[in-house]
């Protein structure tokens, strides 16, 4: 086990001589929060998908313990349970897997034929899993792995569960906005509540109520499983995902990694306190606003710090984002991790308009004066432009293409993440920038500087489009996995997302002040040039 928080590196950035660094947003300690499960030493273990890492919170101390930690044998691991011998079990959502992970560290997979498995709950030295997705099962799985028998199937959306003083099993269901429960040894299921606030969890209390995060609304509920009639215990953001007693203290979990104690009388206390999951790409528009895109969420920055704009669950939203350019006042064109590109308007009545979709994994997007959008198709390896409606492809047989900017003369400029190098795409075809790279992620033109975030040099590179001088502005940056970490893909969530990955982004405001999405700590780092 480790301990600290989500990323930790022995050396300080360093920053050149000319530049000034600061942390514009605070590092988070968490990738996002999931699934909550109270241990035997009643500390409260969280699954974090995006993170593939599970840790163990005081919640006295407010101590954090890294106790599967990124790039280890389970990958996105959404909800957590114990048996009587103190192993540790993960739904793995992202992998369709069910992991056993003993008190010695060691792991193994018990299934990996679940799609989507998710909600899990251990009873009697029986253990259930449930599948959240549409046609989702629930299931009984045996501890020797052989074949599971199902409770349960064609559910919309099943989530986080737990079986009740009277020996049902209790599960919410998403897809119809209720809760149910049924009896594990047989009999027909029975709905206990319904027109919720979009339930994912549910636990029970000392009394025998039902307690249940809405994650559509925000509520915490307290629920008669007997009558149905319920309670709000709290009013929090939208975005809350689990929930975990220890002994009389209730504490919910958010996909912002806060983990927050609900007290009496609708208060609140932050055990945790939230942030960005793991910032990707950044714009300004031209007030000056600085957008940013977390996946799940997508922020404005501005005098209070951090404003959520929208989110997965947020009205015309346009979904999990992860490229992100401002084309003029008050609009954005938007990639997201499920292949769509499109134009959105935030605001009281948001707009998103798609422009086109069906591509294979899209990240950086930029636009040219005239307001064609480029963009970058990792998957395909491939750059597109859009016009008008019309797609064209500039280039393809890339390797792996994260970044693009716009350079003099409109030039399209991109980072090939695979073989370390920055491209310019003409009529001529693709031609070599810079090369010598690690892993370049986001790039920024500003005249003839060329500013390069490389994840795997942990560093933000300068390079004279004009003299062919380079470079470094900051070294030792929180970007990327850290050093001898090798981080297991991430294949999605449908049909919330597409595979999903990292990416660092970077932009510069109407000021001149660079920005850059320090992925590794969950912040935004903010560079100047000193006058």
């Amino acid at each position: 086990m480790t301990r600290g928080a989500r990323y930790r590196s022995e050396t300080p950035f360093t920053v050149a001589e000319g530049w000034s660094l600061r942390r514009l947003t605070p590092p988070s300690r968490l990738f996002g929060a999931n699934g909550l499960r109270t241990g035997a030493d009643n500390r409260v273990y969280v699954a974090q998908v995006a993170g593939s890492q599970i840790s163990a919170l005081d919640v006295t101390t407010g101590e954090l313990e890294t106790v599967s930690a990124k790039g280890g044998d389970i990958v996105a691991p959404d909800d957590l349970a114990f048996d009587t011998e103190g192993n540790l079990i993960a739904t793995e959502y992202m992998d369709a897997r069910v992991s056993v992970r003993s008190p010695d560290g060691t792991s193994r997979v018990l299934r990996a034929d679940l799609p989507g498995a998710n909600g899990i709950t251990f009873h009697n030295g029986r253990l259930f899993v449930n599948e959240c997705r549409v046609g989702g099962r629930l299931l009984e799985l045996p501890l020797d792995g052989s074949a599971p028998r199902v409770l349960q199937d064609n559910l919309p959306m099943p989530n986080a569960m737990e079986f009740g003083p009277d020996g049902l099993l209790y599960y919410p269901v998403m897809g119809t906005n209720d809760i149910w429960r049924i009896d594990p040894d047989g009999g027909e299921p029975e709905r206990v509540v319904g027109d919720l606030g979009v339930p994912d969890s549910v636990k029970f209390d000392a009394q025998g109520y039902l307690v249940s995060t809405q994650v559509g609304t925000g509520e915490v509920l307290r629920i008669d499983p007997r009558t149905g009639e319920r309670q709000v215990l709290a009013a929090l953001a939208p975005g809350l995902d689990n929930c975990a007693f220890v002994g009389d203290r209730l504490f919910v979990s958010s996909f912002t990694g806060e983990i927050t104690e609900i007290l009496t009388g609708g208060a609140t206390k932050a055990v945790l306190e939230g942030g960005l999951m793991w910032p990707l790409d950044l714009t300004v528009t031209p007030d000056g606003t600085l957008y940013v895109a977390d996946g799940t969420y997508l922020y404005a920055f501005g005098d209070t710090g951090l404003t959520q704009v929208a989110s997965l669950f947020s009205l015309n939203t346009p979904g999990y984002v992860r490229g992100v350019t401002a084309v003029g006042p008050g609009e954005l064109v938007v990639a997201t991790s499920s292949g769509e590109i499109a134009s959105y308007r935030p605001g009281p009545e948001p707009v998103t308009e798609v422009l086109a979709e069906g591509y294979d994994q899209l990240y950086g997007v930029a636009a040219t004066a005239d307001r064609t959008v480029v963009v970058a198709e990792f998957g395909a390896g491939r750059v597109l432009s859009l016009r008008g409606g019309s797609v064209e492809v500039l280039a393809s047989g890339l390797d792996r293409p994260l970044g693009v900017a716009v350079g003099p003369d409109d030039t399209v400029l991109v980072s090939e993440s695979g073989s370390g190098r920055i491209v310019s795409i003409g009529s001529g075809g693709v031609d070599t920038v810079v090369d010598g790279l690690d892993t370049p992620h986001g790039i920024l033109v500003r005249g003839n500087q060329l500013l390069i975030v490389d994840v795997g040099l942990k560093a933000l590179i300068e390079f004279d489009l004009a003299t062919k001088v380079r470079g470094v502005v900051a070294a030792n940056l929180p970007v990327g996995v850290p050093e001898g970490v090798v981080a297991k893909p991430l294949l999605g969530t449908p049909p919330f997302s597409g595979p999903m990955g990292p990416f660092a982004g970077i932009t510069a405001g109407p000021d001149g002040t660079v920005y850059v999405s320090a992925d590794a700590e969950g912040s935004v780092l903010a560079l100047q040039v000193q006058a």
